[in-house]
């Protein structure tokens, strides 16, 4: 296998929104919130045609196997950071992962946040998603907030 890490296009949309799918399909079990109708993430088009945005495939040969966003994202004005990357869309088909396609694509979003001043990434992933979490751990990031929720009586 010999990958080709490049930026999506719009060529790729059909495959890209069905990884979509595939996402919420693996969070819905981890949040009880999603609505049970089908519902997207990402605003592919706009991530595509935002400069400080860009959105990055694998492909072997000519098949997608992964995909990943970065967005910059302003940053709350007490950090020692004004922006900062955030990524998102993070997925790999079943039949690549645990072979470092992750590691590819989170690699080139760093490159593209250093390249455009950005000192921070960061990412958001289910506390439940262990899978995801030790990729992530694996290419250096850390557990660093959690977020909690409470659902009250409507």
């Amino acid at each position: 296998m010999i990958l080709k890490i490049r930026e999506a296009n719009l060529d790729d949309l059909v495959v890209l929104r069905e990884y979509e799918q595939e996402v919420i399909k693996a969070e819905r079990p981890m949040d009880p919130t999603i609505k049970n109708e089908k519902v997207t993430y990402y605003d592919l088009e706009a991530l595509m045609s935002n400069p400080r945005a860009i959105i990055i495939v694998a492909c072997d040969q000519e098949k997608i196997v992964g995909t990943g966003y970065a967005l910059e994202k302003p940053a709350r004005p007490y950090l020692d950071h004004t922006h900062y990357a955030y990524l998102g869309f993070m997925y790999t088909h079943p039949s690549y992962r645990g072979k470092g396609v992750n590691g590819k694509i989170m690699n080139r979003l760093s490159q593209w946040a250093s390249t455009n001043g950005l000192s921070e990434l960061r990412l958001t992933v289910y506390s439940d998603n262990q899978p995801a979490l030790r990729a992530y751990e694996k290419v250096g990031f850390n557990n660093h907030m959690i977020e909690m929720r409470l659902r009250t009586k409507e």
